[in-house]
């Protein structure tokens, strides 16, 4: 029996080797031609979203309210040879959304994916039970904090890129099976939609 292990570990070794590689292949580029806008997307979580967008293949439509912004994040991302264009859109305006989606048709002809990220505060909860200080977007409070992660299996805040492979994944045909569902990032923290 220990002489057909150690004739068994060289080919698991390899075969898993082989499943990497190939997965690898089969997963390169799955957004590759698309083209995708994603509002408020110079910053955080939608920022992170645009970078795994474009990585994935996708020519990335950035946006944001005010224009240094959206220059500064499109010159990070071609710096890392990312496809990415921006424009200045308030999402509240019907002007400034007209113009996003002119620009990603103008530049690529249509668009694939919109990733409608622009929000208003990292608060979790009834909306009735905000605190002044929520409104002024926390994580301050140290205490709050680790009460708030105490709360949650994975015991820490997430990060912006924790939501933006998930996306890339729902935008991809690997996801093609996937209709009407509501997936949940938030590190295991109990949650009602």
């Amino acid at each position: 029996m220990q002489k057909a292990g150690l004739l068994l570990r060289p080919c698991a070794r390899t075969w898993k080797s082989v499943r990497m590689a190939s997965s690898a292949v089969a997963r390169r580029n799955p957004l590759e031609n698309k083209v995708a806008l994603v509002t408020a997307s110079t910053d955080g979580i939608g920022f992170a979203i645009a970078r795994r967008l474009a990585q994935d293949g996708a020519h990335v439509v950035v946006s944001s309210r005010k224009q240094q912004n959206v220059d500064r994040a499109v010159a990070t991302l071609h710096r890392e040879g990312l496809s990415v264009t921006g424009t200045v859109c308030h999402v509240g305006k019907g002007e400034d959304r007209e113009r996003l989606v002119a620009t990603a048709v103008n530049l690529h002809g249509g668009v694939d994916i919109l990733v409608s990220n622009a929000a208003v505060m990292p608060f979790f909860g009834n909306l009735m039970d905000v605190t002044e200080e929520v409104w002024d977007k926390l994580w301050d409070d140290q205490e709050r904090l680790e009460s708030l992660k105490a709360t949650m299996q994975i015991k820490r805040i997430g990060k912006p890129e924790d939501c933006a492979g998930i996306v890339s994944f729902l935008c991809s045909e690997d996801a093609s099976y996937i209709t009407g569902e509501t997936v949940v990032v938030a590190g295991g923290m109990p949650s009602r939609l």
